[in-house]
């Protein structure tokens, strides 16, 4: 190999993970520093991490929580509005019907 072309290379380059672990291995740089390792990737733990600093998932939450009512617009629905409508302009207008006992 020559020596002038090619990087220099660390027997003992240390790893730091955010979580804290610290690892020892070969690299090309001294010092390297990761946001997750497999002490703590979510794929080798089975656990869950969300690292969220805009709220994006929160805000996801709350919507997804909150019940969307359906608007319904058949047959049926407009029927019973059309009743309930007549009903009301008949009470108003005094029209409305009474049953003797």
């Amino acid at each position: 190999m020559k020596k002038e072309i090619h990087p220099e290379y660390f027997k003992t380059a240390t790893i730091t993970c955010s979580c804290g672990a610290i690892y020892k291995i070969g690299s090309t740089k001294e010092e390297i520093s990761v946001e997750s390792c497999a002490a703590c990737h979510p794929f080798y733990t089975g656990k869950q991490k969300m690292m969220d600093t805009a709220r994006r998932v929160e805000k996801f939450t709350e919507r997804a929580s909150q019940k969307v009512e359906k608007v319904t617009t058949g047959k049926k629905v407009k029927k019973e509005k059309r009743a309930a409508s007549k009903k009301e302009k008949e009470e108003k207008s005094g029209v409305a019907q009474k049953t003797n006992i």
